[in-house]
């Protein structure tokens, strides 16, 4: 008995032993061959939605998520510096509080807060952006408190004031905008990975091959068909064969576009916002700093020092090429006026006539053309991200659903073709 157990073949032997014999008859090699056209077939459509997902997917994240914080980090800084800003130059006025600048004060900490929540919303949770938002909304409340409390102490004449000011002040630029600057990096990063994630190089490329795979896979069958019957056409294999390519070039077509379109997005779009947020964040630090040289009345001169060091990086950064022509020299006409401020406060001793200067209609006009120009640039970069992500993702949801319907009739058709030649043999 364990002689006949002995000679009994293994499972392992019986399937060697069946692939041998397919190989060895026609009818088994066109077997295999409709095996692996149905397995490149089904791999591609599986590729094709994958593809078609993923992109889809990074591009509608960018779109909808990575980009706008990013705006709305900024809009956080600009809101806070410029409420700064304002504050000083209110403060500066003395007693009651021009009812311009109070008004500007209000609509600036109203923009940061709303951003925040807006940036809450966008930012995932437990993740670093929401930390640095919810840091940030904590610090906002002890800014606002300390820079009303300076305002009632200058509306009574207390020397006190300049005390708080200079505190909220210390808290605006020491802790919330180093606060907001980290957010508008971490959103710059979630950004750039937002493009990588769009292009989702892998299966795309992946995609791609298992295109060019049944392609070839279709052309061989064909050509061994041929060779084997002596009949020049299979219309099956043929119309699969044709399906493919128009696959191909459908599918590759759509997703080179979205490449495209999203390098436009980004060198038309994202990259110059990031440039021009950072332009105007330097502008209003600027504006910030000469309000706050006077507030202190000489006590320190690090405003200052930070003014002359921020002014090479904002004359280099209006340069862009997406500002208009007129931007530059409204900095150099701000300059003079900020080189006359200076001159008026530490040289000629003229310490009302360096504060009327600074809070008058003549310098602000100037600075504010200089912001101004910045914000409509802004704004004409952020309808052009807009644009060219719309265009990225059209057509993906497409071939999202067609990519893999396109691969079952391939299937379906190579199916068909070799089952009319495996019936010749019965």
């Amino acid at each position: 008995m364990s002689t006949a157990l002995e000679a009994r073949p293994t499972p392992a032997t019986t399937k060697a032993e069946r692939w041998a014999h397919l190989r060895r008859t026609s009818p088994g090699r066109l077997q295999m061959r409709l095996a692996a056209l149905v397995v490149l077939g089904v791999l591609t459509g599986l590729l094709a939605g994958l593809a078609a997902a993923e992109t889809k997917s990074g591009t509608g994240d960018l779109g909808e998520r990575a980009q706008p914080l990013l705006v709305q980090a900024e809009a956080i800084y600009e809101g806070l510096a410029d409420a700064d800003t304002t504050a000083a130059q209110a403060f500066l006025a003395g007693g009651l509080e021009p009812a311009a600048l109070t008004d500007r004060y209000n609509e600036k900490i109203a923009k940061a807060t709303t951003a925040l929540t807006e940036a809450a919303r966008l930012a995932p949770a437990d993740s670093e952006a929401s930390k640095a938002i919810h840091e940030i909304a904590n610090g906002v409340a002890r800014y606002t408190a300390l820079v009303a409390t300076a305002r009632a102490d200058n509306r009574q004449g207390l020397p006190v004031g300049s005390s708080y000011l200079s505190a909220a002040s210390t808290l605006n630029r020491e802790t919330l905008l180093p606060q907001a600057q980290s957010l508008f990096t971490i959103a710059q990063q979630q950004v750039q990975d937002g493009y990588r994630n769009a292009k989702s190089w892998w299966w795309v490329t992946f995609f791609a091959l298992s295109l060019l795979a049944l392609a070839g896979a279709l052309l061989l069958t064909q050509r061994y068909l041929s060779r084997s019957t002596h009949r020049t056409f299979n219309v099956p294999l043929v119309a699969a064969t044709v399906v493919t390519v128009l696959l191909a070039l459908g599918s590759l077509g759509l997703l080179r576009s979205q490449q495209f379109h999203l390098a436009d997005a980004e060198d038309a779009g994202s990259t110059p916002i990031a440039q021009l947020a950072e332009a105007r964040i330097l502008a209003l630090q600027e504006r910030g700093d000469e309000a706050l040289t006077l507030a202190l009345h000489g006590s320190s001169d690090e405003p200052e020092k930070r003014w002359v060091a921020a002014d090479p990086q904002l004359s280099a950064a209006l340069g862009n090429e997406f500002l208009p022509d007129g931007t530059g020299a409204a900095y150099a006409a701000y300059r003079q006026a900020h080189q006359q401020i200076r001159k008026l406060d530490a040289q000629d001793g003229n310490y009302d006539g360096a504060v009327a200067l600074a809070v008058g209609t003549a310098t602000t006009g100037k600075f504010e053309q200089v912001t101004d120009d910045i914000g409509t640039a802004l704004e004409q970069r952020k309808v052009k991200f807009t644009e060219e992500i719309e265009a990225a993702g059209t057509g993906l949801t497409a071939l999202l659903i067609l990519g893999p319907l396109a691969a079952l009739v391939i299937c379906g058709l190579a199916y068909a073709g070799i089952r009319t030649r495996l019936e010749e043999y019965r």
